[in-house]
C-alpha cells in the first residue's frame, strides 16, 4: 500500500471538483483530485452537454416553422441520427482526454480510482487493479462527488430495466413510445426531445410538472405539452411496472400505460454511499451538511461542494460554490483573512435568494430567486406584476403567436425584486438580468435607468416599471 501527501484532496473530477482544485492550486497549494469515472463528471457526458445537444435541434426546428417565409421553406423532420452524431461530438465519444489535458495544463494531479475517506484528513484510494494509495491531506478534503438518479420503490421497477437520466442522454435510438415517470426538470426536457425526435411521450407526474416554480408555468408547460401531442398525466400514482418481451406495463390510478421504454426521472440521491463517510462519524449514503464557506459542520478540513449538499442541485450553482470553497481553503491554510459575511468573497451567499435555473423544454422556463408563495412564506410585503410576452414587440417579431408570461416579484418594504419567472420561447437569456437585478439589490427607481434596447423581448423590464409606477412620479389621467 503506497501512501502520499498532498495540500489538498478533491474527490470527484466533474466541474465542481474541477473548479475547486483549480482555485486551489492557483492560490499556490498543491491538489490530488480523484476520479471512478470520467473526468468532467455528469454535466459533461450524461446530463447538461449532451442533454441542451439534443434539446436545440427541435427548438431551432420549431422556431423556423413559426415565421412566415421560413416555414414554407422546411419540408422535413429532424435527421435524428446526424442529432445523436453532433450529441457524440459534444461528449467527446465519451472519452476524457480533453479534461485530463485540461487539468494537467492547470498543475492538478489526477489520481484515477475510487476515493473513500478513511480517516481524519485522509483518503484511501482503490484503483481498477484493486490497488490501494492512502493520501493524507495537509489542509482539506473537498467531496465534490454530486447526486445519482433515485429510483423509486414501485413494485416490479428496478426489474423492467428502465432508463434512468444517464440511458436518455446516450441513447442512439429512439423507442416509439416512451414513457416518463417524473415531473421535474429532466422529465420534461428528456419528453421535449424525444417528442421532437417522432416518440409517442407519456408523462407521469405524482402532482404536477416543475414543482418549486410559479404555478403557471407548470400549467403553461402542460397545456403547450398536451397541444404538440405529449400525453400528460398529473396527479398520478404507479402501483406497478412490469416488462413484458419488447415492451413496458405501467399500472396507474389513470389506467394501463403501454410503452416501449420508461425513463424514471423522479429526483436525485446523494453520491455518498460508497465514500466511507461511517469512518469519519457521517452517515453513508446523506447529503453532507455544510456552512455558507461549505465546511461540513463539526470539521474544521472536511467540505462538500456542489450537488453532494444538496442546497442547489445545478452545475453553475455547484461551479460557485467551488470558487468559494477553494479560496477559502487557500485563505485558512496561508493565514489570510476570510471574507464570510453574507456576499462575501469565500460564501455562498447565492445559494438562498439568487439560484437562476432555466428548464429548455417547449415552451423554456428560465427563474430566479423567491416565488410568491415563498415571498409570502418569508414574511416580505409582496407584490406580484405579471406581463403577457407577446404583447412586446420583440417577441412578436420572433414569431407569430407567440406565447409567453413573465412575473416579478417585489420586496414592497426595500421595493427591490426577490424573484422573477419567465416562461415562452427563447426565454432563457432574460433571467440574467433579473439575476442580477436581485444580487445587486437594485432599486426600481434606479432600473428605470437601465434602458432596454428596442426591438428586444427585454422591454418587458419596461413593461414591469410601468406596471408599478415610477415612486415620486404622477401621470395626468
Amino acid at each position: 500500500m503506497n501512501r502520499r501527501e498532498t495540500d489538498v484532496i478533491v474527490i470527484g473530477a466533474g466541474p465542481v471538483g474541477e473548479n475547486v482544485a483549480d482555485r486551489v492550486v492557483q492560490g499556490g497549494l498543491e491538489a490530488i483530485i480523484i476520479e471512478a469515472e470520467l473526468v468532467g463528471g455528469e454535466c459533461s457526458y450524461w446530463a447538461c452537454d449532451p442533454s441542451k445537444a439534443l434539446l436545440r435541434p427541435g427548438q431551432v426546428l420549431e422556431a423556423a416553422r413559426a415565421v412566415p417565409g421560413v416555414a414554407s421553406a422546411i419540408t422535413g423532420t429532424l435527421d435524428v441520427d446526424a442529432v445523436f452524431a453532433r450529441r457524440d461530438a459534444i461528449t467527446d465519444g465519451w472519452s476524457d482526454t480533453g479534461q485530463v489535458a485540461w487539468l494537467n495544463g492547470a498543475g492538478i494531479e489526477l489520481m484515477r480510482g475510487r476515493g473513500r475517506l478513511s480517516g481524519e484528513r485522509e483518503v484511501t484510494v482503490t484503483d481498477a487493479d484493486g490497488k490501494q494509495t492512502v493520501i493524507t491531506a495537509r489542509h482539506a478534503v473537498a467531496v465534490a462527488t454530486g447526486s445519482v438518479a433515485a429510483i423509486p420503490g414501485i413494485p416490479g421497477l428496478a426489474e423492467a430495466k428502465p432508463w434512468s437520466s444517464r440511458d436518455a442522454t446516450s441513447a442512439h435510438e429512439v423507442p416509439p413510445r416512451l414513457a416518463v415517470i417524473g415531473g421535474g426538470v429532466v422529465a420534461t426536457e428528456m419528453a421535449t426531445a424525444f417528442a421532437s425526435f417522432g416518440s409517442e411521450v407519456t408523462i407521469l407526474a405524482r402532482h404536477g410538472l416543475l414543482g418549486g416554480t410559479e404555478e403557471f408555468a407548470g400549467t403553461m408547460l402542460v397545456e403547450n405539452f398536451r397541444a404538440n401531442g405529449i400525453t400528460v398525466h398529473t396527479d398520478t400514482s404507479i402501483s406497478r411496472v412490469d416488462r413484458d418481451g419488447d415492451q413496458v406495463v405501467i399500472q396507474t390510478n389513470a389506467g394501463e400505460i403501454i410503452a416501449d421504454e420508461v425513463l424514471v426521472a423522479t429526483g436525485r440521491a446523494a453520491a455518498t454511499s460508497d465514500l466511507g463517510l461511517d469512518n469519519v462519524g457521517l452517515t453513508p449514503g446523506a447529503w453532507l451538511d455544510v456552512d455558507d464557506t461549505l465546511r461540513v459542520h463539526g470539521f474544521d478540513w472536511l467540505y462538500g461542494v456542489g450537488d453532494v449538499n444538496h442546497r442547489a442541485l445545478l452545475t453553475h450553482q455547484g461551479k460557485y460554490q467551488a470558487r468559494a470553497a477553494g479560496d477559502v481553503i487557500v485563505a485558512r491554510a496561508t493565514g489570510r483573512r476570510v471574507s464570510d459575511a453574507a456576499w462575501g468573497a469565500h460564501v455562498a451567499t447565492a445559494d438562498h435568494l439568487a439560484v437562476p435555473q432555466v428548464v429548455f423544454t417547449s415552451p423554456e422556463v428560465a427563474s430566479v430567486g423567491l416565488t410568491a408563495a415563498q415571498a409570502t412564506a418569508r414574511g416580505l410585503e409582496v407584490r406580484v406584476i405579471d406581463y403577457e410576452l407577446g404583447h412586446i414587440a420583440g417577441a412578436a417579431l420572433q414569431r407569430e403567436h407567440y406565447q409567453g408570461r413573465a412575473r416579478v416579484i417585489i420586496d414592497e418594504t426595500r421595493q427591490v425584486i426577490v424573484g422573477a419567472t419567465f416562461v415562452g420561447p427563447d426565454v432563457a437569456e432574460l433571467v440574467q438580468a433579473a439575476t442580477m437585478a436581485i444580487v445587486g439589490e437594485i432599486p426600481l427607481d434606479r432600473l428605470w435607468h437601465a434602458v432596454p434596447a428596442f426591438p428586444t423581448v427585454s422591454e418587458v423590464w419596461l413593461r414591469f416599471l410601468e406596471a408599478y409606477g415610477r415612486p415620486g412620479v404622477r401621470h395626468r389621467v
